[in-house]
C-alpha cells in the first residue's frame, strides 16, 4: 500500500512539473521585453513558490498529517489549492491558444495565402491570451485567498411560507435552521460567540440544527459546550446528525480491516449524543417529537444521516420515525442531506410539508445576487442552496454555519435561517 502511495506522489508531482514548465512558458513571453533584474525577480518568485508547492505535496504522505491542528491543515491545503488551481486555469487559456495557433499552422501549410505580417508595435494574440490566462488565474488566486476572511460572516436568510393544513395555533411560528457547525474548523471563538448571539437575536420558537456538529471526533466540542449551549428557545432546541458525526472519515487506530469495525468510533459516537444533550439540545434519531400549541399539534420528524449517493452513508431510517404520525396534520422532518427529498421524501411520504437539510455548503464558493444564484454546488446536488418546492411540499437547504476543508466562503456565505409559517 505504501509504494502505491508513493508512485501516485511521483505521478502527481510530474504532473504537477510539467504544469508549472507550461505555464511558466507565458510568464517568460510576457516579460520577455522586461530588463534583466525584473526578470530575474518574476522567474525567481515563481520557481520558489512552485518549488515549494512540489516539495509540500512530497512530504505531505510521510507526515503525521492527520495529527496536524486542523487549522493548519486547511490553510496550507487551501495555499496549494489555490496556486495549482489557479494554474490550470490559466493552462486552460493556454491550451486554446495554442489550440488556435496549431490550427492556423495547418491552415497555412495546406493554403496557398500568405501570412499577413502584424504591426510591430501591435500585441500578438498569443501573448493576449497569456495574459488573460495569468490574469484569470492570478485572480482566482485573490479570490480564494479573500475568502478566508468571511468564514465567520454570518448573514440571516428569512423567509415565509403558508401551508394551507398547518393548524391554527402555528400561524406565524417562527423557526430558525442552523447546519454543518463543523466545530472542529471554528479557531474564532469571539466571532462564533457573536453568531450564537444572532441566533438568539432572531427570537426563535423553535430552533431545528439539521448535522454536522463535528468533522469527525467529539473532542472537536470540547471548547465549544459553553457557547453553543447558550443557543435557547421557548419550544425547545432540536438536532439530528450528518454524515461527519459518525466518524467514518477519521482512521481510527483500532479499526479491522476486514470488518471496518472501530470499538473507538462507537465510543466516539456514544459521546458526541451525549454532548446534544449536554447542551441542551434533543437529538432525534430516527423519532418524531409532536409539538403543542394552544391544544393543537404538529410533527417533527428527525432522522440519522441518510444520502442519495453511495459515497455517503444510510444510517437513516425514514419508516421508523414516521410510524404514528397519521394523526398529525402538518410536519417538519430534519433530514441532513438534500438528496433524500427527491430520492424518498416526496415520492414515499407526500405528507412530509417541510424538509430541512443542510450539507452542501453551497460548496462555500459562488455567486449570490439577488434572482440569481450560482455555485459549482449544483453540478453535483439538484438542491444544494434555498427553498424548493415542488406540489405542495417544501425543502430548505441551509448554507452552513461553519466551513471544511477550504477556511473560508466566497460569494456563498455562512447562514442562519429564520423561517415563519403561515
Amino acid at each position: 500500500m505504501r509504494n502505491r502511495s508513493g508512485l501516485n506522489t511521483i505521478v502527481l508531482l510530474f504532473i504537477l512539473l510539467l504544469l508549472d514548465i507550461y505555464v511558466f512558458m507565458a510568464v517568460r513571453a510576457i516579460f520577455r521585453g522586461a530588463s534583466t533584474r525584473v526578470r530575474n525577480i518574476v522567474f525567481g518568485a515563481y520557481w520558489a513558490v512552485s518549488a515549494l508547492v512540489l516539495i509540500t505535496v512530497g512530504l505531505l504522505p510521510y507526515l503525521s498529517w492527520q495529527d496536524w491542528p486542523a487549522n493548519t491543515r486547511s490553510y496550507i491545503l487551501t495555499v496549494i489549492f489555490g496556486i495549482v488551481f489557479a494554474k490550470v486555469l490559466a493552462a486552460v487559456f493556454l491550451l486554446l491558444d495554442d489550440l488556435r495557433r496549431g490550427v492556423q499552422w495547418i491552415i497555412r501549410r495546406f493554403s496557398k495565402k500568405k501570412e499577413v505580417a502584424i504591426p510591430a508595435n501591435a500585441i500578438s494574440r498569443s501573448r493576449f491570451f497569456s495574459q488573460v490566462a495569468l490574469l484569470l488565474g492570478g485572480g482566482m488566486f485573490a479570490t480564494l485567498m479573500y475568502g478566508l476572511s468571511n468564514k465567520y460572516n454570518y448573514r440571516v436568510h428569512k423567509l415565509k411560507l403558508s401551508f394551507k393544513n398547518l393548524p391554527p395555533a402555528f400561524k406565524g411560528l417562527r423557526i430558525v435552521q442552523i447546519s454543518d457547525i463543523h466545530s472542529g474548523s471554528l479557531t474564532d471563538r469571539e466571532a462564533v460567540i457573536k453568531g450564537v448571539e444572532m441566533i438568539n437575536a432572531q427570537q426563535a420558537d423553535l430552533v431545528l440544527f439539521t448535522g454536522d456538529l463535528v468533522n469527525d471526533r467529539a473532542t472537536e466540542m470540547d471548547s465549544m459546550m459553553d457557547v453553543f449551549n447558550k443557543i435557547k428557545a421557548p419550544m425547545g432546541v432540536y438536532s439530528t446528525l450528518g454524515n461527519h458525526d459518525y466518524g467514518d472519515y477519521y482512521a481510527w487506530p483500532d479499526k479491522n480491516e476486514t470488518t471496518g469495525y472501530s470499538a473507538l468510533r462507537e465510543q466516539n459516537l456514544e459521546r458526541l449524543k451525549q454532548i446534544h444533550a449536554e447542551i441542551g439540545w434533543k437529538l432525534l434519531m430516527n423519532e418524531h417529537v409532536v409539538l403543542e400549541r394552544n391544544g393543537q399539534q404538529i410533527g417533527l420528524l428527525g432522522i440519522e444521516n441518510w444520502s442519495a449517493m453511495s459515497r455517503f452513508p444510510k444510517y437513516g431510517d425514514m419508516k421508523k420515525a414516521h410510524a404514528d404520525t397519521a394523526h398529525l396534520p402538518f410536519k417538519i422532518l430534519m433530514s441532513h442531506d438534500p438528496t433524500h427529498w427527491d430520492a424518498e421524501v416526496r415520492p414515499v411520504y407526500p405528507d412530509i410539508d417541510l424538509m430541512l437539510a443542510g450539507h452542501t455548503h453551497g460548496m462555500q464558493f459562488g455567486v449570490e445576487i439577488p434572482g440569481f444564484k450560482w455555485s459549482p454546488a449544483r453540478f453535483i446536488y439538484k438542491e444544494w442552496a434555498g427553498l424548493y418546492k415542488e406540489g405542495k411540499q417544501h425543502l430548505y437547504v441551509n448554507r452552513g454555519f461553519g466551513f471544511l476543508g477550504y477556511p473560508g466562503r466566497v460569494g456563498i456565505l455562512p447562514e442562519i435561517t429564520v423561517i415563519e409559517l403561515a
